[in-house]
């Protein structure tokens, strides 16, 4: 299959018609009832579908170009490893095809088993804990192999990288760009000495995008979701995104992610210097995702406020709070860790 699939005419996904994804479905395996129902996912396509007589099932067509077929299929693999594992994650359901990936008019895609759930409390103290525990035995499973076609996290690169395309896009107003060209080497510099001062770290195959909005919790039962982004990295990846408030929330949040980690799996406490380069390539790479997406219909509809000059100026002041938090002492956890 081609990178798209598709003619040039308009976006790709404008070809991703309900006929098609219905038509899709049925080559599957699926006995659809004809209920569709978007869900909010930007990168891919991603559908609730009802199914005859069954529970409906998640349907995840992904963004032509972004992944190959290998790269989608190592996602695939490890979320089977981990259920094999007994790690609680949504894995992608066999098709008819024998496969976890179908292909259908140009599309790669997937289907998955509707989960319910609330994202986790991550005030709570034995939350934390909890999740901890199964992030350390994630990355054991992680740690056993690496992966070959997917991407490594490479920070300080794609910080680089990330920089330079917005830097060149045109899309920051002229007036903004002195603050923004006056920045952007200051950020790099502090983002890179904290890389330094972390020093060689052991990497492993991750979740890669460990949010509060990737996990479900129901009845007590915790079941992480959307290994889309799964790359090879650094430990502290999977867990900076579930630390949030001031300094202290922090510290005594990040002392009870370790306590419940380290029941399992040890951790390189030197990669705590990485936690503030990686929040800062997180939103410079942000605002570099939705400049290259904003060919896609559905960005400037969901997100209109990029193309206003308040945005760039609420993303240097933003920025500006970033390299004071890079100057500034690692996290320092509290409590038993």
């Amino acid at each position: 299959m081609s990178d798209t699939g598709h003619d040039t005419t308009g976006h790709p996904y404008d070809h991703l018609t309900p006929d098609v994804l219905l038509d899709a479905m049925e080559e599957a395996g699926f006995h659809i009832n004809g209920r569709i129902f978007p869900l909010n996912s930007y990168e891919n396509r991603v559908y609730q579908v009802g199914i005859e007589d069954s529970p409906s099932v998640i349907a995840k067509f992904y963004r032509p170009g972004r992944w190959s077929r290998e790269q989608i299929a190592e996602e695939h693999a490890f979320s089977l490893e981990l259920v094999e594992a007994e790690v609680p994650i949504v894995a992608p359901l066999t098709l008819a095809n024998g496969d976890t990936i179908g292909e259908h008019n140009g599309f790669w895609f997937a289907v998955f088993p509707q989960r319910g759930g609330q994202a986790p409390d991550t005030s709570e103290p034995d939350m934390l804990w909890r999740l901890g525990q199964w992030l350390g035995q994630l990355h054991n499973i992680g740690a056993r192999t690496p992966f070959r076609h997917r991407p490594t996290l490479d920070l300080m690169t794609g910080l680089e990288n990330e920089a330079r395309y917005l830097t060149e896009s045109g899309r920051i107003p002229d007036d903004l760009r002195p603050a923004w060209d006056s920045l952007i080497p200051d950020l790099l510099t502090h983002a890179g000495q904290r890389v330094d001062d972390a020093g060689q770290v052991d990497t492993v195959r991750l979740h890669g995008d460990c949010h509060a909005g990737n996990i479900l919790v129901r009845d007590e039962q915790m079941l992480f979701v959307d290994l889309d982004d799964c790359r090879q990295g650094p430990a502290i990846q999977d867990l900076w995104l579930l630390l949030n408030g001031d300094e202290k929330e922090r510290a005594l949040q990040f002392s009870e992610l370790m306590e419940g980690y380290e029941t399992f799996r040890d951790f390189n406490r030197r990669e705590r210097y990485l936690i503030e380069p990686l929040r800062c390539y997180r939103q410079i790479s942000h605002a570099a995702w939705l400049a290259r997406r904003w060919d896609d219909p559905a960005f400037p509809k969901f997100f209109p406020w990029f193309a206003q000059p308040r945005f760039w100026s609420d993303q240097i002041l933003a920025l500006r709070e970033q390299l004071a938090a890079l100057q500034a002492p690692p996290i320092n956890p509290s409590g038993p860790y």
